[in-house]
């Protein structure tokens, strides 16, 4: 049977370097995975789910705004 792996919790430091890191960057490469890693304290392999997660939950907000723009229309009739 595959055993999941535990949970990794981030301090607040890492969270702001990850999320200043996603604001550049929503698909850091190999190498940049990497880079962030060595700077943030974990394996690349953790900042790859958690870019995925993170693009997830962007996606989910995206989907959120535009059915919230779309529900009060700006222009007047």
């Amino acid at each position: 049977p595959v055993r999941k792996k535990p949970r990794t919790f981030y301090s607040a430091e890492q969270l702001e370097e990850l999320e200043k890191m996603f604001q550049e960057d929503h698909y850091p490469d190999n190498e940049k995975r990497r880079e962030i890693a060595a700077v943030v304290g974990v394996t690349p392999q953790r900042i790859l789910v958690w870019f995925q997660n993170r693009r997830a939950k962007w996606r989910k907000m995206e989907k959120l705004n535009v059915k919230g723009n779309g529900k009060y229309p700006t222009s007047s009739s």
